[in-house]
């Protein structure tokens, strides 16, 4: 934790930027609240930074995040990090059944929240994530927002974890 506190704001970016799928500016908000006495504070803070970002950072945050069996995945365009979270889920080796399911899934969610169904794969199966989907089709708007930043959360959290060993 000692080198990541004193790095650049451009190379803690570089490194820390990538816990947040495509949104690096969490990590550069994130870096002037250094130094940080453990992963657990640097986790805290970033998801600090998501809380106070306006309703419209936090969106653009939940849209960076792709579908869940959906065309970068199959087209094999995922972040190495995605890769491995929707692989460790099952979801890497789906009947074109199951691959059918996932995207009217996908497009249902889609269709009334306007943004990806976020779940932390790594902590779920192929059978628990299709009934988060149908679980979570049934909350509000306003539910549902938190619910996948809380999701994102939990996956910012092990990826710092790969990142930072005790």
């Amino acid at each position: 934790m000692e080198s990541l506190n004193r790095l650049s704001q451009e190379s803690f970016v570089q490194i820390i930027g990538p816990v947040f799928e495509h949104s690096p500016w969490i990590a550069v908000a994130a870096w002037v609240q250094r130094p940080f006495n453990g992963l657990e504070t640097l986790h805290s803070k970033l998801c600090e930074v998501v809380r106070s970002a306006g309703a419209e950072q936090q969106l653009a945050l939940i849209r960076a995040h792709p579908d869940l069996v959906g065309r970068a995945a199959l087209a094999g365009t995922l972040t190495p990090e995605s890769t491995g979270e929707q692989a460790a889920a099952g979801l890497g080796a789906l009947t074109p059944a199951e691959i059918a399911m996932f995207q009217k899934l996908n497009g249902d969610y889609r269709a009334k929240f306007g943004f990806p169904f976020v779940i932390c794969a790594r902590q779920n199966k192929k059978e628990a994530i299709l009934k988060g989907f149908q679980q979570r089709l049934n909350n509000s708007p306003a539910q549902e927002m938190p619910a996948a930043l809380e999701e994102i959360f939990k996956i910012a959290e092990l990826r710092l974890r790969d990142l930072i060993p005790n």
